[in-house]
């Protein structure tokens, strides 16, 4: 008996907002390697993420171990627009005083 050995493809797409996702679900690239990075074994990613096949978070893994430069520089820039949303959405809400004005609107109601 042989085995016959094929390539599959590797179970990452980018989304229409260029945001890699693991297999056919809305799991990012970016959660999964951040999780593998914190110790988290694959069996316990698919415990905290139901959607995603075991299958499709070792190759997730894998492909980020086989292309770690490329993998780590979107990772960067993922974090820097990450980083300039939140900029963006401070600068656009003043947080001082939220609380007390939410509280407010609540009892008016």
């Amino acid at each position: 008996m042989s085995l016959e050995i094929a390539a599959d493809s590797v179970p990452l797409r980018v989304d229409g907002s260029g945001v890699v996702r693991v297999g056919a679900t809305r799991v990012s690239l970016d959660t999964v390697v951040r999780a593998y990075l914190e110790g988290v074994i694959p069996e316990e990613i698919t415990e905290q993420y139901p959607t995603l096949q075991i299958a499709d978070v070792y190759a997730a893994i894998t492909y980020y171990l086989k292309h770690r430069e490329e993998v780590d520089a979107y990772l960067s820039s993922r974090q820097q627009h990450r980083e300039k949303v939140k900029q963006e959405n401070e600068a656009r809400t003043n947080p001082v005083g939220l609380r007390e004005r939410l509280l407010s609107r609540m009892k008016s109601k």
